[in-house]
């Protein structure tokens, strides 16, 4: 398979040296071995794939959503087939200090918080082909008020529940609420605003 030739549809919103170093680093990721590093990929890439062309090409502000959108619209989607839209948050351990976003997130693998990185994905699952394919990655920065209403729960179930058990029923005097009015948390908050995009980007070429 020519990755080059793969990669023309990204041509109108990336430059074309841009568009080289993907296609170096792309067959790289394809071939090595162990870690992904850096380092790595500079070995695995061949000629044309430099440490500093490795720099370079991470150092460069792309649309990667657009991107994921353009590349996914020209050799995946079809248009008989059904997707689903579905979101998911992985944690990836990471030591140091200085690293953006470095903090705690509750790791399913390790069933407790641990310090690292975490990236929520949004994807369409093909239920024909029973497959994933990512369309949105974005970084998970925790805000001081993310933080905050995360304390809050930890400390909400940390407690002990009352003795006092209520009584069955609904209680007297409790008047019908609209469901549908919700107030969002932080977290569900920027999820939203995530799918709002999505949503917006695909609306042209899907239903």
């Amino acid at each position: 398979m020519d990755i080059l030739t793969r990669f023309q549809c990204l041509r109108p919103h990336v430059t074309a040296t841009t568009l080289r170093q993907c296609s170096r680093i792309a067959l790289a990721l394809l071939v090595m071995t162990g870690r992904i590093t850096m380092l790595g990929m500079a070995r695995w890439a061949g000629k044309g794939g430099s440490y500093r062309t490795v720099q370079r090409f991470f150092a460069t502000v792309l649309p990667w959503a657009m991107l994921f959108w353009v590349f996914f619209r020209q050799h995946v989607y079809r248009p008989g087939d059904v997707y689903l839209l579905a979101g998911d948050e992985v944690v990836v351990t990471k030591a140091g200090q200085h690293t953006h976003g470095l903090d705690r997130f509750l790791a399913s693998l390790y069933g407790k918080p641990v310090p690292g990185l975490a990236f929520f994905t949004l994807s369409w699952v093909s239920t024909q082909e029973r497959r994933s394919f990512p369309l949105h990655v974005e970084q998970v920065v925790r805000s001081d008020a993310e933080k905050a209403a995360s304390q809050a729960k930890a400390a909400a179930t940390q407690q002990q529940p009352s003795p006092d058990k209520r009584r069955r029923g609904r209680p007297k005097g409790s008047k019908n609420q609209n469901k549908a009015d919700v107030t969002l948390t932080p977290e569900l908050g920027r999820i939203k605003s995530m799918i709002t995009a999505l949503l917006q980007r695909i609306a042209v070429s899907i239903s």
